[in-house]
């Protein structure tokens, strides 16, 4: 399969020496944070920048980040709106801060009726609101204003949760949004680059018809890998105070 370049801002997983990973280039998704973490040298050691992770695929590539950069680590809840009997397929997504964002066509497509989309978003709501508790327990929301955010996930298929990610993310003022993920569809990545943030993928293939395609092991991140992960990060901790104003 050949990899293509994403295009302005979107560096292209050729210029990695991939060795046996031709076809999955990525073992697993440590070793895609790794690989990716070496794209962003610009943001290393910053003392204005944080990572947030989308749980709970993305966390182990952004712990990866976050320790090759020196940059500190949290959690971005997001949860994908899958269709009635094929949960694959993303109508939209929901995020921290009461964010909801649909996708017109996509519903249209999968002929969604009203009271089947408010049963989704209901039961996508309750567990957006468990994995916050279970992953920061009594910890605060973290405060972006004046930082810049670097936003992390496995993959981008759609592009929809991380599009409400952005959305979410954009209304706490921060000073630059970033995207950097592994991989991620075209189709993504046009999508993602309308918000006018930095983007950052490692392979931009032709076809992407799943993330997991892209890894010789892509065994779902439990809970429990999550806290850990925050945990060996610091337990999740990042500035809370905008950056000049005592930020550490």
């Amino acid at each position: 399969m050949r990899l293509t370049p994403g295009g302005r801002r979107c560096a292209d997983v050729s210029s990695i020496d991939l060795g046996r990973h031709r076809l999955r280039p990525f073992a697993d998704r440590h070793e895609a944070g790794r690989l990716l973490a070496r794209q962003l040298p610009g943001f290393s050691r910053r003392d204005d920048a944080i990572v947030l992770a989308l749980p709970r695929g993305g966390v182990p590539v952004a712990a990866e980040v976050s320790a090759a950069l020196g940059l500190p680590l949290d959690v971005f809840v997001v949860r994908k709106i899958g269709a009635p009997g094929d949960e694959e397929l993303a109508l939209g997504a929901i995020a921290s801060g009461g964010i909801t964002r649909l996708d017109p066509e996509m519903l249209a497509m999968a002929g969604v009726t009203p009271g089947q989309l408010d049963e989704v978003i209901s039961r996508e709501r309750a567990e957006l609101l468990r994995r916050e508790q279970a992953y920061r327990g009594d910890r605060p929301e973290p405060d972006l204003e004046g930082w810049t955010v670097i936003l992390v996930d496995d993959g981008l298929a759609t592009g929809s949760t991380m599009l409400a990610a952005i959305q979410a993310v954009r209304t706490r003022h921060p000073a630059k949004i970033v995207v950097a993920v592994p991989v991620a569809s075209r189709e993504a990545l046009a999508r993602i680059r309308q918000e006018h943030v930095e983007c950052h993928a490692l392979a931009t293939p032709e076809l992407l018809f799943a993330v997991g395609a892209w890894y010789h092991d892509f065994t779902p991140t439990t809970d429990e890998e999550v806290q850990h992960l925050l945990s060996a990060a610091g337990n999740g901790r990042i500035p809370d105070s905008a950056p000049g104003q005592g930020a550490r």
